[in-house]
């Protein structure tokens, strides 16, 4: 996740004009903070869906694995499809392509959940299976928002980003999910 920031980069100002220069590069550098804020909250969201599912999943297979291998491949475009949209904000293709990254990340999360919870039978036979629909549908909910972005920049680019932004402020303020899913985890309908 910190990969992400290492492509940006510091102003460089002439040391007589520093003062008020820097601030102003920095103020003018705000749509890059603001997007990588997104994408790191994005990828945390992420990493702690991957690790719930995962504390469930008893076992693997070669199919899970590549499944698994896919989904990290998306993962690591996260840092360039965030470089192009803070670089270009205005841009609807680098605005969809960043959208299209995120849906695809969250698509091949909920494929991998699918597997392990369905035909794979990868998973403690324990799990509840109200937990099961609850988390597709909440790996689900990200690429839906995602879509629904990536079809308004055609028209807004710019409302689509404040889109984006919505959606990990939606995962990281869900109420009562850790509720229902402790329930679950306790054998409770």
């Amino acid at each position: 996740m910190t990969l992400m920031v290492f492509n940006m980069k510091v102003p460089e100002i002439p040391a007589g004009s520093v003062g008020w220069e820097l601030s102003r590069k920095l103020f003018g550098m705000w749509h890059e903070f603001m997007i990588y804020a997104i994408s790191f909250v994005v990828l945390g969201i992420y990493w702690v869906g991957h690790h719930n599912h995962f504390h469930w999943v008893r076992k693997t297979d070669r199919k899970s694995l590549w499944i698994n291998l896919a989904f990290l491949f998306t993962v690591t475009l996260i840092p360039f499809s965030t470089i192009l949209v803070g670089r270009y904000p205005e841009q609807r293709d680098a605005i969809i392509f960043y959208g299209v990254n995120l849906a695809l990340v969250g698509l091949l999360l909920y494929v991998h959940l699918s597997y392990a919870t369905g035909a794979g039978h990868l998973v403690d036979p324990a799990m509840h299976p109200g937990m099961i629909r609850l988390a597709k549908r909440l790996v689900l909910t990200g690429p839906a928002a995602c879509l629904v972005a990536i079809i308004v920049a055609f028209f807004h680019p710019g409302v689509a980003t404040l889109l984006y932004l919505l959606v990990p402020i939606f995962y990281v303020f869900l109420p009562g999910v850790d509720r229902r899913l402790s329930g679950y985890a306790r054998g409770e309908d």
